[in-house]
């Protein structure tokens, strides 16, 4: 190798965006990682490099000189690296399409899906990649991009709805019928519920009168992901229903905790077209059926779809897919 002396490479983007920010948890949101992930690579960097690059206080994180003069320096190697991949990334309009996906989407629902793609729309060639939160299609090399509606998108950038986001505890069939032995959870959906395809939980915020909560989730594991942590918190906000768990689980990603709970480890929150396919399948149950929780999916785009033939067939086709949501 040419450079022997090169720290970790996978480091230097979450250390430039702690040094940028003075905040390992603001560099996380803006990496779409967790905070645990920026720690590990700052640690990483500093036993490469065999010095301390941030001093840290109880409530502050201040970069030393050697730390800001090295970020400078990745700065200015990341804006080449930037202004070489935008040329090299220039495609003419006829080529495939670049589409960027939040990851469990892309995983769950997406992917499962593109023969389908191939077969209705063979003309069609479309390049897969893993990301969330905002997209800058001048800086990434990106056509359209497949996103949650819960971040601010530029006036400029074209927003095309594809369907609502529901929501509600999924587990395993075993683990739902031995907690409905047990009595672990009460109130639960009847079958139609189970399911997976009841839309009368919007109805739940009522139900447990004036100032108490309705009966919900007892006696069980509740797994959490650490790129949606308030999932919890927002159903029950949404249908007032009580969770008093037996143990807690944290996983890094959504689709680990959602794996999590078809392997019956416990239960998780599903966004519906995460949980979709394996409700289907039976691999999954909805003992409290679905609820809208405000927000929904959309495909962004630099302009209009109907100005490029691609991304308005790619949008046809992913509002077909969406009319079972």
């Amino acid at each position: 190798m040419r450079w022997p002396d090169l720290p970790p490479l996978n480091s230097l983007l979450p250390f430039e965006a702690t040094v940028r920010h003075a905040s390992m948890t603001r560099a996380a949101e803006e990496l779409h990682v967790t905070h645990g992930a920026v720690s590990r690579q700052i640690q990483n960097l500093e036993k490469s490099l065999g010095v301390t690059l941030f001093e840290r206080g109880t409530r502050s994180l201040r970069p030393t000189p050697q730390a800001r003069r090295l970020a400078a320096a990745v700065r200015d190697a990341l804006d080449q690296v930037d202004t070489a991949s935008r040329e090299v990334a220039r495609r003419e309009r006829g080529g495939p399409l670049a589409l960027s996906c939040e990851p469990t989407l892309l995983m769950r629902w997406l992917i499962p899906r593109l023969p389908d793609l191939a077969s209705q729309v063979p003309g069609l060639t479309v390049h897969l990649s893993a990301g969330g939160g905002p997209v800058s299609f001048d800086r990434d090399p990106v056509d359209v991009a497949l996103r949650r509606d819960d971040f601010p998108v530029p006036a400029d950038v074209c927003r095309s709805p594809l369907f609502l986001e529901r929501i509600g505890p999924v587990c395993s069939p075993d683990l739902a019928e031995r907690l409905r032995d047990g009595h672990g959870f009460a109130g639960a959906g009847e079958e139609a519920g189970v399911a997976g395809t009841g839309r009368d939980e919007a109805g739940a915020a009522g139900a447990g009168g004036a100032g108490g909560a309705a009966a919900g989730v007892t006696g069980v594991t509740i797994l959490h992901a650490s790129t949606r942590p308030g999932a919890w918190a927002d159903w029950q906000r949404l249908t007032r229903r009580r969770v008093e768990p037996d143990g807690e689980q944290t996983f890094e990603h959504f689709y680990l905790a959602l794996q999590a709970a078809v392997a019956g480890v416990g239960m998780a929150i599903g966004p519906y077209a995460l949980v979709h396919d394996d409700l289907v399948r039976g691999q999954l149950v909805a003992p409290f059926g679905l609820v809208e929780d405000g927000t929904g999916y959309q495909l962004l785009s630099p302009q209009p779809p109907e100005r490029d033939e691609r991304i308005a067939a790619l949008l046809t086709w992913l509002r077909a897919q969406a009319t079972g949501l």
